[in-house]
């Protein structure tokens, strides 16, 4: 059975850049799972206010997740999974009580935890005073958004026992490279 990893943090953590360097650095050896949320987005369906809207849409994207890194399992044979996101990502996004998502998910955290097998977590710029200016159209949060963001989904996914943190940096190339050796590191131990 294939490992698979999580890459997530905060709007402007630098997860896309990180992506396509863990691609060419590890050729043949991983498959990437996209970001769903970004598929969802960006494939015609707003981003809105509404609470009951907000959370169909996180459902949506969990499903959309849970299927993906399904479809890379079976390609993957003994290649290591990199997943754009997690499952526990919408948690963080979700405008209800923890309990009501695990409920609507029909799962728990130790489940959703237990996915995967390592958790490599990418502090948003924005911790460090940087912009998050990104090439991806869908992702509109402000700094401050970005921030309260990142901190959420540190507190969710720190609970993972494999958990790694790729601390913001003002130097963007160290901040990347860092997460290429921890993923190396992490390759390494499976």
């Amino acid at each position: 059975m294939s490992k698979k990893i999580v890459i997530t943090g905060g709007p402007g953590g630098g997860k896309t850049t990180a992506l396509d360097l863990f691609r060419r650095s590890f050729p043949g050896k991983i498959e990437c799972v996209p970001e769903a949320a970004t598929i969802i987005f960006s494939g015609g369906i707003e981003r809105t206010d509404n609470v009951e809207e907000i959370k169909v849409q996180q459902k949506a994207i969990l499903d959309l997740q849970k299927n993906l890194e399904n479809i890379q399992e079976l390609k993957a044979e003994d290649k290591v999974i990199i997943c754009d996101r997690g499952s526990l990502d919408g948690l963080a996004y979700w405008p209800g009580t923890e309990s009501e998502f695990f409920e609507v998910i029909e799962s728990s955290l130790e489940k959703e935890l237990a996915r995967y097998d390592a958790v490599i977590f990418f502090e948003t710029a924005a911790s460090s005073g940087q912009g998050i200016r990104s090439n991806n159209p869908i992702r509109n949060e402000s700094e401050e958004q970005a921030i309260l963001l990142d901190s959420k989904l540190q507190n969710i996914w720190k609970q993972h026992p494999h958990f790694y943190f790729v601390k913001s940096s003002e130097s963007f190339i160290e901040k990347i490279m860092f997460g290429v050796n921890t993923i190396e590191k992490v390759m390494k131990s499976f």
